[in-house]
């Protein structure tokens, strides 16, 4: 053949190749799934509580997917930079990462150029844990236990001075939910530094207390006969401080935690979503995952839709809290 020819051919076939290809239907492109590697964006830099849970999660959900999970940090606008990678992403299952509620549930109302709004605008997969907020004081503070702690706040309104990671952070809304629900005025003083500033605040004797995030550290500082953990604000025992008062369970209302998620861009096939929820329930109910999340996250399952629920119910108590707050300032 000559050369001119052979070359139209080839590009012939190929067009004809890629036309069935983009003929098949759309059930039969997502039983292959996943054939390629599967970006994981974390819209968070390196540090902190989030890149430990992702990166567990990824290296687990490689070995049953068969494909590399490849983690990306997309660091940026309290998260909303990143997350708007996967909201955007081809909704083919190749791009999912992490959610938190303060992303979801807390920046579109203080964010108004955001595009997801609400879980209509994303897709939930599965949720990796939650960070409950703790209440901690100084070893050496003269109130042993929770509700003695509550009854000196409750005689200095206003006095009594808890360091928090931020204005608005979870730690400082949940702290105000609290207040609005005990009728207390335990006052929240924020570090931009972050929890690990708001710690060592309570240790240098600048604050009477500290609402951190989480308990990873905590437990060597527990150890180490420098602080007391008082209360968690969840139902239940929260492993890593088993001896710390849930706020439930003692009749005070509080709903809000650091919540992580696994999200995708909506629209994904029905069996490319059906694969990630149940390999991300192999994950989350594996041993493995579980010997992790002792460190500090507490497991809480839920299906996509009890997800979505939970991000409305969140956004919720948010808005109440941002009109408490307002009418303060």
């Amino acid at each position: 053949m000559r050369p001119y020819f052979c070359s139209a051919f080839a590009g012939l076939v190929r067009f004809i190749l890629t036309a069935a290809v983009c003929a098949l239907p759309l059930n039969t492109v997502a039983q292959s799934y996943p054939n390629r590697p599967i970006t994981f964006v974390v819209p968070y830099g390196p540090a902190g509580s989030t890149d430990p849970i992702s990166r567990q999660f990824a290296t687990q959900l490689e070995k049953i997917l068969g494909v590399e999970v490849n983690v990306e940090n997309k660091p940026g606008g309290s998260g909303t930079i990143g997350f708007g990678i996967i909201a955007r992403a081809k909704p083919d299952g190749y791009t999912i990462g992490l959610g938190t509620n303060s992303i979801l549930a807390y920046q579109p109302l203080v964010n108004q150029s955001l595009t997801f709004k609400t879980p209509d605008a994303y897709q939930p997969i599965a949720k990796l844990g939650e960070m409950p907020v703790i209440l901690v004081v100084r070893a050496d503070a003269p109130w042993k236990t929770f509700e003695e702690f509550l009854a000196h706040v409750r005689k200095n309104p206003n006095k009594v001075r808890a360091s928090v990671s931020g204005l608005r952070t979870v730690p400082d809304l949940v702290a105000q939910e609290f207040n609005k629900n005990s009728d207390l005025k335990l006052r929240t003083i924020p570090f931009t530094g972050g929890s690990g500033e708001a710690l060592l605040a309570l240790l240098g004797n600048r604050v009477e207390a500290t609402l951190f995030t989480g308990a990873v550290g905590i437990p060597g500082q527990v150890q180490a006969g420098k602080v007391r953990v008082l209360a968690v604000f969840k139902k239940g025992v929260y492993d890593p401080v088993p001896e710390a008062v849930s706020t439930i369970d003692a009749g005070y209302k509080t709903t809000l935690s650091a919540q992580f998620y696994v999200m995708a861009p909506k629209g994904l096939p029905k069996e490319v979503l059906d694969k990630l929820v149940s390999a991300s329930t192999q994950v989350i109910s594996s041993p493995e995952y579980a010997t992790f999340a002792k460190e500090g996250y507490a497991l809480d399952p839920k299906s996509p839709a009890e997800l979505s629920a939970e991000i409305i119910r969140d956004t919720e108590t948010f808005t109440e809290l941002l009109k408490l707050l307002d009418q303060k300032s």
